[in-house]
C-alpha cells in the first residue's frame, strides 16, 4: 500500500520524532536527579549511546519507546498496517541493534538497566521506584527508601 502522505510531508512528520530527550526520559532524569544522583547523558563513547550514564558505578539506563524498541508483550508494541515490511524490517533491526549494544556493554563489564515507556504510566514513583530498587541496588549505589 502506497503511503498517504506525499515524500516532503512524511519526511517532515518522521522528522518530528525525537530520539533523545523525550518525556519518558526526561520523567527518569527528573526522579534521579531528586534523589541526590548525577549521571551522563548520552554518553556518545558507549555502543547504542545510553540515555543515562553512571560511569563511577559502571551502570547504564535506557529508557525505551515501547513502539520504537518492540516490547514483547506491550500493547504500544504493534506494526503498523500500512506498509507492513518496511516496518517489520525497521523495527526487527532496531530490536536486534538493541540486543548487539547490550552485549556489547556488558562484555565490557557495564552493568545494563532497561526501562520501557509503558513501566512509567500511572503511579510513576511507585513503578519508578520498584524497578530502580530491584535494578540499581546490585550495583550496590543506590538504595532508596519508599
Amino acid at each position: 500500500m502506497t503511503d498517504i502522505y506525499s515524500k516532503e510531508t512524511r519526511s517532515r512528520v518522521m522528522s518530528a520524532v525525537r530520539g533523545k530527550d523525550t518525556q519518558p526520559e526526561r520523567k527518569v532524569r527528573s526522579f534521579l536527579h531528586k534523589a541526590g544522583y548525577r549521571f551522563r547523558l548520552h554518553y556518545k563513547i558507549l555502543p547504542g549511546k545510553p540515555d543515562i550514564v553512571f560511569p563511577r558505578f559502571n551502570t547504564v539506563i535506557f529508557v525505551n519507546g515501547c513502539f520504537w524498541h518492540q516490547h514483547a508483550g506491550c500493547k504500544k508494541a504493534t506494526i503498523p498496517h500500512n506498509n507492513k515490511l518496511f516496518w517489520k524490517r525497521k523495527l526487527s533491526r532496531t530490536v536486534q541493534r538493541d540486543s548487539e549494544n547490550i552485549q556489547k556493554l556488558e562484555n565490557m563489564g557495564w552493568k545494563v538497566i532497561i526501562i520501557w515507556e509503558c513501566e512509567l504510566l500511572g503511579s510513576f514513583d511507585k513503578t519508578m521506584l520498584r524497578t530502580l530498587r530491584s535494578l540499581l541496588i546490585r550495583t550496590s549505589f543506590l538504595t532508596l527508601g519508599v
